[in-house]
């Protein structure tokens, strides 16, 4: 008799969907983006600039000094705050701050939420309900105003605010898993390896979850530069990282008392704020035009 196909071998359809991967890699996809191409280049040169922060910067974040809000030129090259500090040095901490955390939030929020999103959508039932009422519950409250009260119960420091803003993105990640479990779960690919008497776990890890990365992957980039924006308004409110250490919701705080003699201590974070979130936002629209076979054809013209 004929050997059976075992359950590990792609068959049929799955055969033809690697087939069209390998000859359509995700780079290559991107490469014909040219608005993925302008978020990649704005998302890399931020974390180059932050990663890049002490070497970059010419004076110390913190140092003050009696130039106070010096105009742009000489030798503030973006001039100089209210205590006489440097905002270009500033700008470029305050950079490596929102980077820092918005990836240790996000990251903490995607792994919390993949894994509750994989339970729900796996399992369905009663653990199904338990865990989606209590991320509809959290989803209920405007995302700004839960992570103030997270803050304010817990006190405003940098491992609070990582806390406040991980529970925030939880439920975001744990919708999406749960989404793309529910659909990819009816695949006949799933339904073998169910017949075949795979253990659970094990068809989580090999054909659940890679399945699922495609909207995770976007996700992902579009909480970095959500997690950016509410990182910076909590700083604005006075409930963020700490000073002396540079914020940009801090820098825009501080500088905004001071419009009236100069507008650089604010408009230098704000455009930083703006350039950041939009390269995350237009790499995020990218990636998902990328993973969608329907939207990929539409790239590739």
């Amino acid at each position: 008799m004929p050997s059976q196909p075992t359950v590990d071998e792609p068959t049929g359809a799955v055969r033809q969907w690697l087939r069209g991967r390998a000859r359509m890699p995700l780079l290559r996809t991107l490469r014909h983006d040219r608005i993925g191409i302008a978020g990649a280049v704005i998302v890399a040169t931020i974390i180059g600039a932050a990663a890049l922060a002490p070497w970059l910067a010419p004076y110390d974040p913190t140092a003050m000094s009696s130039h106070r809000l010096a105009a742009p030129g000489g030798i503030f090259p973006l001039g100089s705050d209210e205590a006489g500090r440097d905002l270009l040095s500033r700008v470029l901490y305050g950079a490596r701050t929102s980077i820092q955390v918005s990836v240790v939030v996000v990251t903490l929020a995607s792994l919390i939420g993949v894994t509750l999103g994989l339970l729900a959508g796996f399992y369905r039932g009663v653990l199904d309900g338990v865990i989606m009422r209590i991320m509809d519950m959290i989803f209920a409250f405007p995302t700004l105003l839960l992570a103030l009260a997270v803050v304010a119960a817990l006190g405003p420091d940098t491992r609070n605010l990582i806390i406040a803003l991980t529970v925030v993105f939880v439920p975001s990640f744990a919708r999406v898993t749960r989404g793309a479990v529910l659909s990819i779960s009816k695949e006949p690919y799933v339904e073998a390896a169910r017949s075949a008497g795979l253990r659970d776990r094990r068809i989580i890890l090999k054909y659940i979850l890679p399945n699922s990365m495609a909207p995770i992957a976007v996700q992902f980039t579009i909480s970095l530069a959500y997690a950016i924006l509410v990182e910076a308004s909590l700083g604005y409110l006075g409930l963020g990282v700490p000073p002396p250490a540079p914020s940009w919701g801090s820098m825009l705080s501080t500088g905004k008392a001071f419009m009236e003699i100069s507008v650089w201590p604010s408009l230098v974070p704000g455009i930083c704020i703006m350039i950041t979130v939009l390269g995350f936002n237009l790499l995020g629209d990218a990636l998902r035009d990328s993973l969608d076979p329907r939207l990929r054809s539409r790239v590739m013209r």
